[in-house]
C-alpha cells in the first residue's frame, strides 16, 4: 500500500532532488523532475511538458527545454541523443548505461554496459584525451514488431 496520499510528497522529493543538486526550487523544475521520475519510458520534451503541465498549468515549450537544460546540466537527468529521434530524457542514475532502439516502433529500452566498467570501450586515442562517457545505441527490431515481421 503507498504511502503517498496527495501529490505533496513527490513534489517534496522534487524540491529535495534540487536542493541536494544546489539548484534553486521552482514549480516548473519540481514538475518536470517528477515527470520524468514517474514515466516509465524515455519521454521526448514535449511529451515531458505535458506531463508537467498537469502540476504547474502553462508551461511552454521553450521553457521545458530551459528546465531540461537545467537538469541535466546539475546531473539529475540524462539527455539521450538518438540519431532520427527527438532527445530524450531519463532519470540520471550515474550507471552509464547504452540503448537498444526498435527500427519499427521506436521504443527504446535500457541496455546494461557492455563490458567492464564506465565508459564500457576503450578507445585508442592519445593519453591527453579524458573520455567519460561512451554512448553505445543498439539497432533491431523489439519482440513485438520481430513476432509482426513475416519470415523471409
Amino acid at each position: 500500500m503507498s504511502t503517498t496520499t496527495t501529490g505533496e510528497e513527490p513534489m517534496a522529493q522534487a524540491a529535495a532532488r534540487l536542493r541536494t543538486s544546489g539548484m534553486r526550487v521552482t514549480a516548473q523544475r519540481m514538475a518536470m523532475l517528477m515527470a520524468i521520475s514517474e514515466s516509465a519510458g524515455h519521454l521526448d520534451a514535449d511529451a515531458l511538458r505535458e506531463r508537467a503541465q498537469r502540476v504547474t498549468g502553462s508551461l511552454s515549450l521553450q521553457a521545458a527545454y530551459n528546465v531540461l537544460r537545467a537538469l541535466t546540466d546539475a546531473g539529475l537527468v540524462r539527455c539521450t541523443q538518438i540519431p532520427g529521434h527527438p532527445a530524450r530524457y531519463e532519470t540520471d542514475h550515474h550507471d552509464n548505461h547504452h540503448h537498444f532502439v526498435c527500427r519499427r516502433c521506436g521504443a527504446i529500452r535500457d541496455v546494461e554496459c557492455t563490458v567492464g566498467a564506465a565508459p564500457c570501450l576503450e578507445a585508442h586515442l592519445p593519453a591527453e584525451y579524458d573520455i567519460q562517457e561512451a554512448a553505445v545505441t543498439f539497432w533491431g527490431l523489439c519482440p513485438d514488431c520481430r513476432a509482426a515481421t513475416p519470415a523471409s
